[in-house]
């Protein structure tokens, strides 16, 4: 299952030529998953806490994410690619842990602000663009 949600997100970065796209995401959400049943069943010590390894995993993307972000001549690029990177690991967190309809509307959530709210972004900045500027 986190194979096929992390896909789902990857596939629309695919589609766009992000430069995260969709083994990266399938990977990243595959990876948490795994991380996340390791924390839970895989160390049959009592007092284990395994939200330990959520923790882990949320630092261990951030920096994944900060890589993916770009400063160029005073614009930011990369910054919705680490962003969906960081969403995919978390799904693959919640698919680990059994929380399989989390996942699910998460990656729900997440193609529809990536695909459907494109055309929104392109518009408002085309409106900003176009406005006179005030003398």
């Amino acid at each position: 299952m986190a194979t096929v949600f992390g896909a789902a997100i990857g596939a629309e970065r695919e589609i766009t030529e992000q430069a995260a796209g969709l083994r990266t995401h399938m990977l990243v959400c595959i990876g948490a998953c795994v991380f996340t049943l390791a924390g839970i069943f895989g160390f049959g010590v009592r007092g284990v806490d395994p939200s330990r390894v959520a923790a882990q995993i949320v630092t261990g993307i951030g920096f994944l994410g900060a890589g993916a972000i770009l400063r160029e001549r005073g614009s930011i690029h990369g910054l919705t690619t680490a962003a969906s990177v960081w969403v995919t690991a978390a799904v693959g967190l919640a698919i680990g842990a059994g929380m399989y309809w989390v996942g699910g509307f998460a990656v729900a959530v997440t193609v529809l602000s990536l695909w459907v709210l494109r055309p929104l972004r392109r518009w408002l900045r085309d409106s900003r663009l176009s406005r006179e500027p005030d003398d």
